[in-house]
């Protein structure tokens, strides 16, 4: 992988080993940044959440991202240019790229890192951008639908903000009734979606959560029972409406519900400890793995994941880690068990083209 302009690297080539990487350097020199643009050329996105001119060099005009990966017996060379304003333009063995979704079905990637935690222990929609990231990793051509749902849920925000309590007369109710259909419709759909990917998962994370913890665990249980599901979300917009419209904003749907865990009777993120929290939250990330492993071998990539851990979790992830290409960005030691093919500091990396 080579990357020039991309976060604070003025230029920069990384190759990786066939089996674990262990990329070392002090907080701040730009160990996640590396893993961030392994990453994009994966999946086209940031794993951080960050917009695209974020990811540019300050002074530089775009981001330039390069890399090669053997997939299916098959070499796919992916080239990014991630400019500060305008959409980023991708080829993949020198061809334009028209959907992200062909891309992330041929490289899957798969990323743990310690904001992990807030899935289980944050605010609800930390659990649910978990969930749906988790439908579209697994199901990627679904996105579309996924889109579809944001853009429903603007359009009748902006209509309701527009229209207020007072001003909602017969051609506003009109229209209010076209995006109730529409987005009724896709809520539907991607509740469906919803569900799919729990019944996946967690059998998987139960399993995953035992052997992390170590000792015969409580159930654990994810559950996705929103009220308006049963009847439909066109029904339930329907009576919300008046207060939508005092509101200004669409008060129920996909948007505004939960994901329940539950460790045992519990829920896990107020009655379990930091320790199960983090477990838990690990437990989740692995279970996708192993389901995303039903395609392909995903690649690994460890976001400082050791440092919250005791040594017996330490021990237990790395012996549940898979035995494919995997890179792990740590600042601090190297756990004994690791066994890393290579180790490199960023600081040793060498500049692209040298």
């Amino acid at each position: 992988m080579q990357a020039s302009d991309f976060r604070l690297h003025e230029s920069i080539e990384f190759r990786p080993a066939e089996g674990l990487t262990v990329v070392r350097g002090p907080n701040g020199a730009g160990k996640t940044s590396l893993l961030e643009a392994v990453g994009y050329l994966a999946s086209l996105s940031s794993f951080r959440g960050a917009a695209a001119a974020d990811l540019v060099r300050a002074g530089a005009p775009a981001a330039i991202i390069r890399g090669e990966f053997s997939t299916g017996g098959r070499r796919l060379l992916v080239e990014a240019s991630v400019p500060v304003a305008g959409r980023a333009r991708v080829q993949v063995n020198r061809q334009p790229l028209h959907r992200a979704a062909d891309l992330c079905e041929k490289l899957p990637v798969l990323v743990f890192q310690p904001d992990d935690l807030m899935i289980v222990k944050g605010p609800p929609a930390a659990r649910r951008d978990a969930v749906d990231d988790a439908v579209v990793t697994l199901r990627p051509r679904v996105g579309e639908q996924r889109r579809r749902l944001t853009t429903c849920l603007r359009q009748r925000n902006a209509l309701l903000r527009q229209a207020g309590a007072a001003k909602a007369d017969d051609a506003t109710r009109r229209s209010l009734d076209v995006w109730d259909d529409r987005l009724g419709e896709a809520a539907d759909a991607w509740a469906g979606h919803r569900r799919w990917v729990i019944g996946e998962l967690q059998p998987r994370m139960e399993r995953f959560f035992g052997r992390l913890t170590g000792a015969a665990a409580a159930p654990v249980e994810m559950s996705y029972e929103p009220r308006w599901l049963e009847r439909g979300l066109a029904a339930a917009l329907a009576e919300s409406r008046e207060e939508d419209l005092r509101r200004g904003v669409t008060t129920v749907g996909p948007h505004r519900d939960d994901i329940e865990w539950r460790v045992g009777p519990l829920a896990a993120r107020t009655h379990a400890s930091q320790g199960n929290q983090r477990s838990l939250a690990l437990a989740y990330r692995l279970a996708l793995h192993e389901a995303l492993s039903a395609a392909g071998e995903p690649l690994l990539l460890l976001d400082d994941v050791f440092s919250e851990l005791d040594a017996a979790r330490t021990e237990r992830l790395l012996e549940l880690l898979p035995a494919g290409q995997t890179v792990l960005a740590t600042a601090g030691d190297i756990p004994p068990a690791a066994r890393p093919a290579l180790v490199v500091s960023v600081s040793e990396l060498p500049a692209a083209g040298t």
